[in-house]
């Protein structure tokens, strides 16, 4: 059957590829420990369960707005002046069925084919794919673990070109927890003022999950607010994955385009998951912050567990909940059956002998790293660790 060709210009997440080959072994009853997914293992708190069983009773069962009701775009201001003290009205917010479907409406309305999008990596799997089926080019930068994964004024600088239009970051970022201070945002965006033309995606779903203090937004700097698009959700810092609520937060004309896009692919989301957003916005923050507390002690542990695994080469996550080790000191070793060359190997032969899921680090752009998830249960991360040491001490 001849399928369209857009399907070949884009690749399937890693992370879901991972999440379903172990399915795929838990049912042959394998017991296999998930650090590949980026789900908080709590459940949504129930206030914000109450307010969608209210919303249930009180028959809010019809088509919604495209952008979202009113009620929930005037929470979404109300958190990002009381969070981030910025400023916006309600034309300027538009909510989608989760933030990934944010950032495709975004990356869709700003760029054309042949324009280019600057990637600082590692970066979150589905930046790259959404780049490519818009028929954009992705310009990647490189950073590194010594520069804590974070993209420098002058890399910046370096990449841009006549055909940049946009650049994409994320902060807390996922994969390697690398958070930019008020400080490091203030140095790129005297770049960014050189280049009225450029736009910024600032994806800030971890806001809430952030182990160095306030929130940074680059939305911040009053002159570039214009041209920065902030991207959030309710996934992570709420424990609402399967809720499917997330945002985009930017200039009039920007949110009419996302509007307009959506309305032929999605309309409006969840009329019970917006009741239950107003809820988790403007009501008590504190189940997100103890989840955060709790993630703290996991980075920890983790941290103390893989001090005992020869190679891993990894800094302290500032954010989000993973660690992104350089694996690359077990490429071209062996258990004398299977051979690793690269993080894909890797990740499969963790998988297929300790039994423990993890992502490739060829999916986030860093082919010598492999992403960790400590959104487990402390038993659950410290008996992965224990099998993973045990795979690894295997190789020769």
């Amino acid at each position: 059957m001849q399928l369209s060709s857009l399907l070949d210009r884009f690749s399937e997440p890693e992370t879901l590829k991972m999440a379903k080959l172990g399915r795929e072994l838990r049912a042959k009853g394998i017991d296999v420990i998930d650090l590949s997914l980026g789900e908080p293992d709590f459940d949504t708190p129930q206030h914000i369960k109450d307010a969608a069983i209210k919303a249930i009773h009180d028959n809010f069962s019809h088509y919604t707005p495209v952008s979202g009701y009113l009620d929930l775009r005037e929470a979404i201001r109300t958190k990002l002046k009381r969070d981030n003290n910025l400023d916006y009205k309600p034309e300027n917010i538009v909510t989608s069925t989760g933030a990934k479907q944010s950032l495709a409406n975004t990356i869709l309305a700003v760029v054309d084919e042949g324009e280019e999008v600057i990637i600082p990596t590692p970066y979150w799997v589905t930046y790259s794919e959404l780049v490519k089926i818009a028929r954009a080019t992705v310009v990647e930068v490189h950073t590194s673990l010594e520069t804590g994964f974070k993209i420098t004024p002058e890399q910046l600088e370096a990449a841009i070109t006549p055909q940049s239009k946009l650049f994409l970051f994320s902060s807390p970022c996922n994969p390697s927890g690398a958070v930019y201070s008020h400080e490091e945002l203030e140095a790129l965006a005297v770049v960014f003022r050189k280049y009225p033309g450029l736009y910024i995606i600032s994806d800030e779903i971890y806001e809430y999950i952030n182990f160095v203090g306030k929130h940074e937004s680059i939305a911040q700097f009053g002159d570039l607010k214009d041209r920065v698009i902030i991207i959030n959700g309710l996934s992570k810092g709420f424990a609402m994955t399967g809720w499917r609520l997330g945002y985009i937060a930017a200039n009039t004309d920007i949110a009419k385009a996302c509007e307009k896009l959506q309305g032929q692919f999605t309309s409006g989301t969840c009329s019970i998951t917006q009741k239950a957003g107003v809820a988790a916005l403007t009501t008590d923050l504190k189940p997100s912050f103890e989840m955060t507390e709790e993630f703290t002690r996991r980075r920890a542990r983790v941290m103390e567990l893989i001090k005992d695994i020869p190679g891993f080469k990894c800094s302290l996550p500032d954010g989000a909940f993973y660690i992104f080790p350089d694996v690359s000191y077990y490429y071209g070793k062996s258990n004398g059956e299977i051979k690793i060359t690269n993080s894909a190997d890797f990740s499969m032969y963790l998988l297929n002998t300790a039994h423990v899921s993890s992502v490739m680090g060829e999916a986030f752009g860093e082919p010598n790293c492999v992403r960790f998830s400590f959104a487990n249960s402390m038993t659950n991360i410290e008996r992965a660790w224990v099998r993973i040491k045990e795979a690894l001490g295997n190789l020769k």
